[in-house]
């Protein structure tokens, strides 16, 4: 990671937007054509950025909103980047680097996932309470930017607490399905085999999925504060496996990012 390319993508970014963003929204598969909760300014497409890379996955538009929600002044991942992509960490985490520099202090991640625990159905959601990283390296390996983060940083609590507390709160008020979990970051793009997920229930994981852990590490490592909301996809019973479809996962994604709105504009008004 070099400190240089993140100044210059922020510069960039700052030269085309007024706005000075306070919190960093990633928008996970499937979840972004539905973000309507959003008074955008301005649209700066990845490829237009300095030192970003490209989205390639269904569901993932590729491109930075600036705006406000509930007059708070947010920028917005529309897709995201993935290790399955072929890209290294590195460039997965990059956006939340620059988004620092920007001035964030605080990041909300969203995902799409496959539920491991029995008790979730397809178009909930889960909020993440802790997670394990599964993926083959940590965005953390190599040497340390100082300015940005200590070598050794804390991962006792990952997700912020009292944002967490106020968004069950939310959900209580709201009537919202709001399970409470573990989520393990698994690489992909393959889906798992019905051993796998046997080994994930074992190892402690509600549900699976692809993402989030890279941004949440570096996130924190930053010092930023974090929440992270799952919506579940699809259903991972070992026992009762059923093949999963890219269509089916975005009709969920779908169904519950509808939720997922609710509760992010929630928040961002009592913020």
């Amino acid at each position: 990671m070099n400190y240089q390319k993140i100044s210059e993508a922020a510069d960039y970014i700052q030269s085309r937007t007024s706005i000075s963003p306070l919190t960093g929204i990633i928008l996970g598969t499937g979840l972004g054509d539905t973000f309507d909760i959003m008074e955008v300014s301005e649209e700066i497409p990845y490829e237009n950025i300095p030192h970003f890379v490209t989205s390639t996955v269904e569901g993932h538009a590729g491109c930075l909103l600036f705006g406000t929600i509930h007059n708070q002044p947010v920028v917005v991942m529309k897709g995201r980047f993935h290790f399955y992509e072929g890209y290294s960490m590195d460039e997965v985490t990059f956006p939340i680097r620059v988004f620092k520099l920007l001035g964030i202090n605080l990041l909300i991640a969203s995902n799409a996932c496959g539920a491991l625990n029995p008790n979730f159905k397809a178009g909930e959601l889960m909020l993440l309470d802790d997670h394990i990283n599964f993926l083959p390296t940590n965005p953390l390996v190599g040497k340390n930017i100082n300015e940005l983060g200590p070598r050794f940083p804390d991962m006792s609590r990952p997700y912020n607490p009292g944002l967490n507390q106020q968004l069950k709160n939310i959900a209580t008020e709201t009537g919202i399905v709001l399970h409470e979990g573990v989520y393990a970051a698994w690489i992909g793009p393959s889906l798992e085999t019905r051993s796998e997920y046997r080994f994930l229930k074992m190892a402690g994981a509600d549900v699976v999925g692809m993402s989030t852990v890279p941004e949440v590490i570096v996130a924190r490592h930053m010092g930023l504060k974090v929440v992270a909301i799952s919506v579940i996809t699809d259903l991972c019973d070992p026992d009762h496996l059923e093949e999963a479809s890219i269509e089916s996962i975005l009709k969920h994604a779908a169904r519950g990012g509808v939720n997922l709105k609710l509760l992010i504009s929630k928040l961002m008004e009592n913020i």
